[in-house]
């Protein structure tokens, strides 16, 4: 018996901002929104998801953003992203690159901490 896969990761968002949600993951960071099962939209949050890619928001009446716990996405053409995010008025904060990465770090609408990442030529 053994792990084989990470399916998803959730973040949490507070009660009713699931606007929010839609025009920064889907609106800037390009990834399509799922719609949820039935029997969990009445929870309310959202999905995104592009190929083996999902994203799941929950609602938290207790809302807290994760500061330090956060995804760290891959991404093809960072330098064009992170213009796009300045442009939206998001605020990135750049990082010592690891080996054979660039990266840097943004907020979603509701603090949580996302790594960008792009991978370097060799």
């Amino acid at each position: 018996m053994h792990i084989t896969r990470l399916d998803h990761i959730q973040l949490a968002m507070p009660k009713g901002e699931e606007e929010k949600a839609r025009a920064f993951y889907e609106g800037l960071l390009g990834i399509p929104e799922e719609p949820k099962p039935s029997n969990l939209a009445v929870r309310g949050g959202c999905w995104f998801e592009r190929g083996s890619l999902k994203i799941h928001l929950g609602i938290d009446p207790e809302f807290v953003p994760a500061r330090k716990a956060h995804p760290a996405f891959i991404v093809k053409e960072l330098a064009k992203l992170i213009e796009t995010l300045t442009a939206a008025g998001v605020s990135v904060v750049d990082d010592e690159p690891l080996i054979g990465y660039a990266r840097c770090y943004i907020s979603d609408p509701f603090g949580n901490r996302i790594e960008l990442m792009e991978q370097l030529a060799s």
